[in-house]
């Protein structure tokens, strides 16, 4: 009961931080002001980057096109659209009672929020809605749902080979 009451106010906590950050402006949430104010002007792996381009809504987002901070902003937002929504399936899939679907349940009920989140957005000024974020989403979800399982998998197996002995 104690591990159930945990997982929902993981999830709570997830889901309240997503509804407050897509809810702010672009201008309300940049980190750009902060980064340049941390960094003073360092620009770590600024190199590295620099030969980095990622295709994105139809555009080629990179240090040359976008500025140094700019560039390491996109990079962190996406992650973090991966991770969460990642943290976030893996929640749901641990909150719900053990079926065979329990892993297509707990990955549809993420293309939900996802699309859910995606739509508050475009209730925001100066936010864009789109299909790739709820795909990055989903790839974030597919991806620990995945690495979840095989865990659990290889835990159980590790179980009934030691109960045998």
């Amino acid at each position: 009961m104690k591990k159930f009451i945990l997982l929902i106010i993981l999830l709570g906590v997830l889901l309240g931080g997503l509804f407050f950050s897509s809810g702010q402006t672009y201008e309300q949430q940049t980190l750009v002001p902060s980064m340049e104010k941390w960094l003073q002007g360092n620009k770590p792996f600024e190199s590295a980057l620099s030969t980095l381009q990622v295709q994105y809504w139809g555009k080629t987002i990179s240090v040359e096109e976008r500025g140094y901070y700019h560039f390491v902003e996109f990079l962190l937002r996406k992650s973090a659209h991966f991770f969460i929504f990642g943290f976030i399936a893996a929640t749901i899939y641990l909150v719900l009672p053990k079926h065979r679907i329990r892993f297509f349940t707990a990955a549809g009920i993420t293309l939900l929020l996802a699309a859910g989140d995606e739509y508050h957005q475009s209730l925001t000024g100066g936010r864009t809605p789109t299909l790739q974020d709820v795909a990055l989403d989903m790839s974030g979800a597919i991806t620990f749902l995945v690495l979840l399982w095989v865990v659990l998998w290889v835990r159980q197996s590790w179980k009934k080979r030691v109960s045998r002995k």
